[in-house]
């Protein structure tokens, strides 16, 4: 069984992802409801960076092979888009923070909006450096110890479904748009909650199972390199 502490920990990172989902889809929500979802996501991740405070005390030290830096790098740029994506949506907020006054206000919901989308990315791929951990947890959560293939293979096919539909999901979307154009008028979408929330779901699939199968891969290479040493 899991201690309250990483079980905390895993329920604050899932309050934080599908609060994330569902901020994402303002056009749906309303401003005021983005705004708190908003306001709530900067708490949970100050609560996030509080419960990991020990991984900047130690991210000089130790052994740094390819998976660590990559984990380190990724984190930094996930801190650095978040810092940004919340900065920004203070500065445009219209609703809770009113009284701050900023001129150009276009430029900085640019930024705000194209933060948020490399945020979930990053975010995406961030989970799946750690999907092998998160699956072991919830092994020993629900008391499965032995192998299966007929679960492994309905699984790896599931993960199959769930890229195919994330890469229709994100040319549908124009994902790379709203990573690299600027457009000063915002990107609408008149999808409902459910699908939008389900295509999003699937476009992260992309980033978790391809960096878990990636890194697999990788670690196996270097465990037969290891061999035949």
């Amino acid at each position: 069984m899991l201690n309250r502490k990483m079980l905390f920990k895993l329920v604050n990172d899932l309050v934080m992802t599908v609060l994330m989902l569902i901020a994402m889809a303002y056009y749906i929500t309303g401003t005021m409801i983005h705004e708190v979802i908003g306001v709530v996501v900067l708490v949970l991740f100050i609560i996030h960076n509080y419960l990991n405070r020990r991984w900047y005390k130690v991210i000089l030290k130790g052994k740094h092979n390819f998976r660590r830096i990559l984990q380190i790098g990724l984190n930094l740029l996930f801190l650095v888009a978040m810092v940004v994506m919340m900065i920004c949506g203070i500065l445009i907020s219209s609703d809770l923070f009113p009284f701050i006054p900023v001129n150009n206000d276009m430029i900085f919901r640019q930024i705000h909006v194209q933060s948020a989308y490399w945020g979930f990315i990053i975010m995406a791929v961030h989970i799946g450096l750690s999907w092998g951990i998160m699956i072991n947890s919830v092994r020993r959560m629900t008391g499965i110890t032995g192998t299966s293939r007929i679960r492994t293979l309905a699984l790896r096919m599931l993960a199959v479904l769930i890229v195919a539909y994330g890469v229709h999901s994100s040319f549908e979307g124009e994902m790379g748009s709203k990573l690299f154009i600027y457009n000063p008028f915002g990107w609408f979408n008149d999808d409902s909650a459910i699908r939008f929330i389900l295509d999003h779901l699937s476009i992260m699939g992309i980033y978790i199972a391809g960096t878990h199968y990636a890194l697999k891969f990788i670690q196996r290479q270097e465990h037969r390199a290891v061999q035949k040493n």
